[in-house]
């Protein structure tokens, strides 16, 4: 499984695409969750992580993916709370699998390849939309509206809001309108410039394309050339 950070990189992609497009309801929470999910299962596979923490967070997220269909038949539904909490866990946990298998290659191999790259990126996506998550739950839980803006938003708002956050865009129609939500915000800011002039610029700035297994030997004279 090792140099297959693509794989993730697909996964956090057609997540985003769910919680961007899909209409929200219980199938939809469950299908992210499922992404989710599966996502830190093969991150843990393709990093090659043997601590019993990062397989304990594994488990956790078949047991997630097991006991979310097992709660909507039993409760009815998915609520809101629930589902941003376990994803944002499940979320958390893959970012740091992820940079210690690209840190273990970056070891042994020595060079910065297209593989290395969308571990990267991934990382950069998994954490838009861990703060996204984080300000759903906020608001979730909180007795007052996360934004300023809006009563009650939806999770493509929370989506919205976390990637113009993290990328500085910032267009103000979402606004945080508690202490919590902007202090979040602040921090999100600070991660997401900090990663990009810092680990994705050393990254972009050093890639290379992968070593050929085989390299032609270079031909040797031969007796009768002598």
């Amino acid at each position: 499984m090792r140099g297959s950070y693509g794989i993730v990189f697909v996964l956090v992609l057609l997540s985003f695409l769910v919680q961007a497009s899909a209409p929200d309801g219980d199938f939809t929470r469950l299908v992210i969750i499922w992404l989710q999910g599966a996502t830190l299962v093969f991150a843990v596979r393709i990093a090659r992580a043997d601590h019993r923490p990062v397989r304990l967070a594994a488990g956790v997220a078949l047991l997630v993916g097991i006991a979310a269909p097992i709660l909507w038949l039993v409760h009815g539904s998915i609520p809101d709370s629930v589902a941003a909490i376990a994803t944002g866990l499940l979320v958390g946990g893959a970012p740091p699998v992820i940079a210690a298998g690209l840190v273990r290659d970056l070891r042994a191999d020595a060079q910065v390849t297209v593989e290395t790259l969308s571990g990267v990126l991934s990382i950069y996506l998994l954490a838009g939309m861990f703060f996204s998550f984080a300000f759903a739950a906020v608001g979730a839980i909180g007795d007052e509206p996360f934004f300023a803006q809006v009563a009650d938003p939806g999770r493509s708002d929370y989506l919205y809001f976390s990637y113009t956050t993290l990328t500085t865009t910032g267009f103000g129609d979402f606004t945080a309108a508690t202490e919590l939500g902007r202090t979040l915000a602040v921090v999100e800011a600070l991660v997401g410039q900090i990663y990009l002039v810092t680990i994705v610029a050393l990254i972009v700035t050093n890639l290379r394309p992968r070593r050929r297994a085989n390299i032609e030997a270079p031909a040797t004279p031969s007796g009768d050339d002598v």
